[in-house]
């Protein structure tokens, strides 16, 4: 008897993740909500510029590359030329929070029938560890060596506070993946925001608090528990919007 396996919807390709990168774990639950909708053979993911750049080796289902930041834009196009299909974009918060943000609040505002995964670790992973617009307040890294310094650097940006402001999305959740608990809930939003898709019913976005132990300069178990010390409080967990109940057929 099988007790646990691997999804379908993954290939058997070996992750390049580094060691306690979360990344893996949220690629299992969102290739698990897309076998347990039997959607593989429908389903067209969009992968980012960072460090899920190779994200079309790991998904069995029909990738698309897009540009930087433009991941939110190449899901509208897909959707809107194939409305059958099930769209997801998987974005880190560089791609999304930085130099996508404006593709991000206006798919959001025009409550485009897609699913946005948004991993936010509170860095930039792939490029060596710089600021990242989720950077926390006093964080080091490799453009802020004394800590983010909010008079000159800004506040972190907060997307799903952000988003929330708006009429147009559906479903805004954020969730963590550091413990068991933290990852089963990542696992009902995240199958939330297909089946929304699913449904006709428009836009989420689930924001997941993930680990970079390598560019936080920690161990996995270190980064773990940072996520909890230090990321949740200022992000904190929750669904910021749900307006699933009152939409359907008619919002596509």
């Amino acid at each position: 008897m099988i007790v646990f396996d691997k999804p379908k919807s993954l290939t058997d390709t070996p992750f390049h993740y580094c060691p306690g990168c979360t990344h893996g774990i949220v690629h299992r639950l969102v290739a698990e909500a897309i076998d347990e909708f039997g959607i593989e053979g429908k389903t067209i993911g969009v992968a980012p510029v960072g460090c899920a750049v190779l994200a079309y080796n790991y998904f069995a289902c029909d990738m698309v590359e897009a540009a930087h930041g433009r991941a939110p834009a190449v899901a509208t196009g897909l959707k809107r030329a194939l409305p059958d299909r099930v769209i997801f974009t998987y974005q880190g918060d560089g791609d999304l929070a930085s130099i996508g943000m404006a593709e991000t609040v206006h798919a959001a505002t025009r409550n485009e029938n897609i699913t946005i995964i948004f991993i936010n670790n509170a860095i930039y992973g792939m490029t060596g560890g710089q600021m990242a617009p989720t950077s926390l307040p006093g964080q080091v890294t490799q453009t802020s060596p004394y800590g983010r310094d909010v008079k000159t650097a800004g506040y972190p940006v907060k997307i799903c506070e952000i988003l929330s402001q708006l009429d147009g999305p559906t479903y805004l959740e954020r969730v963590a993946v550091n413990n068991v608990k933290n990852v089963r809930n990542a696992k009902k939003a995240i199958r939330k925001a297909f089946q929304n898709q699913i449904e006709g019913k428009g836009f989420s976005l689930i924001e997941v608090i993930s680990t970079c132990p390598t560019n936080w300069g920690m161990t996995p178990e270190k980064a773990l528990a940072w996520v909890d010390e230090k990321m949740i409080p200022y992000y904190p967990l929750g669904v910021y919007t749900d307006r699933s109940a009152e939409r359907g057929e008619e919002e596509k």
